[in-house]
């Protein structure tokens, strides 16, 4: 992502619901032992954030070591030449590294090329998603990622209480079939799955207000919708009580998975968007990094020897607080690229599954 749009999400940060993943919805709440501030530096964190921390912290431990280990590193410089040693591999590998950043890059964006016939053929599907959706909405679809997700989340909600009210007003004397045994527990499992669905809806829609692609929120917020759970509570309904269920209740019943199961492909089409977006900011990032590390290991190998920096402060070699600092900044390429991809992979990994399966313990 861009320095701005990180800048957005740092804002967006606030206090979320206990993180946790369940696969089967790529949901990021409600399992029992997650380390909180192990998903915040995962996912949440802003990537350049985490990126500089990463730095400071070569730097204070390179100093540690080099301050801690006898001789000194004036000492060493005298005898021989480890800064020459360690900075023309710098140069190597940040030259190595950029160029490798680039191929990623390119990879990336083949997939957005192709002969006619193949870039038709995405229209045609998209148009076909978009169509579906528009016959679910009863309007057009949003065009919007986050009002696009909104909107099936809305119908979701609205098909369950749909379902609930149907059940309800039955029970109310509509049918005259309230003496069934089957009848309250019915009830009860109808009401549960609403209520699991309009609450896990509207908590999602809430964080999805005011949300812009680009930036992890959307993607975050999508991830919260159990929509795999709910599907499989559909199901487990009506296979306990398909007799019990009338005509109508059942297309209601098909109807909300239908929207439920729709949310799937939507929210999987914006996280692989996502992905696309960040790999590419992460690959110009990287490139703008190399140059002045470049620059810094060039003039520690061209400039920098035991005299040019003379002296200590609070017990530590000037020498030595100039080699880590080079050391750390030579190193932010990497750390940009750790703090990336660490987000993406742990992304891909929490979602693996698409639909009702459950690929770890959930709570």
């Amino acid at each position: 992502m861009t320095a701005e749009s990180d800048a957005d999400e740092a804002a967006a940060d606030r206090p979320d619901r206990p993180d946790a993943t369940d696969d089967s919805a790529g949901t990021m709440r409600g399992r029992a032992g997650e380390n909180r501030l192990k998903l915040w530096l995962l996912l949440r964190a802003n990537r350049l954030v985490v990126a500089g921390a990463l730095t400071v912290l070569v730097f204070v431990v390179s100093v540690a070591i080099a301050a801690g280990i006898s001789p000194s590193l004036a000492a060493k410089v005298e005898a021989k030449d480890p800064i020459e040693t360690l900075f023309s591999a710098m140069i190597t590998a940040i030259v190595t590294g950029a160029t490798l950043v680039v191929t990623i890059g390119q990879l990336v964006l083949t997939q957005e090329n192709g002969p006619l016939g193949d870039q038709r053929d995405r229209m045609d599907g998209a148009l076909a998603v978009r169509e579906t959706v528009a016959e679910l909405l009863g309007s057009p679809a949003p065009t919007n990622p986050a009002s696009f997700l909104d909107a099936l989340l809305g119908v979701a909600s609205e098909r369950a209480d749909a379902l609930r009210e149907s059940v309800r007003d039955r029970d109310a004397g509509g049918t005259g079939e309230t003496d069934r045994p089957d009848e309250p527990a019915l009830r009860e499992d109808v009401d549960e799955l609403a209520s699991s669905v309009g609450e896990s809806a509207d908590a999602v829609r809430d964080r999805l207000d005011g949300t812009r692609f680009g930036s992890f929120d959307v993607v975050f917020a999508a991830l919260d919708f159990p929509y795999g759970r709910e599907i499989a509570h559909a199901e487990r309904v009506a296979a306990d009580h398909g007799e019990a269920l009338t005509d109508d209740e059942r297309d209601l019943l098909g109807d909300l998975t239908e929207a439920l199961s729709l949310f799937g492909p939507a929210r999987e089409h914006v996280k692989t968007l996502y992905f696309q977006w960040a790999l590419i900011d992460l690959s110009r990032l990287i490139l703008y990094a190399a140059v002045p590390a470049l620059v810094v290991a060039g003039a520690m190998v061209a400039v920098v020897d035991v005299g040019t920096f003379p002296g200590r402060t609070l017990g530590v070699d000037h020498l030595t607080l100039v080699v880590a600092g080079a050391f750390a900044v030579t190193l932010l390429p990497f750390s940009l690229f750790v703090s990336y991809v660490v987000r993406v992979l742990t992304l891909a990994k929490r979602t693996l599954a698409i639909g009702p399966l459950v690929l770890r313990d959930t709570e």
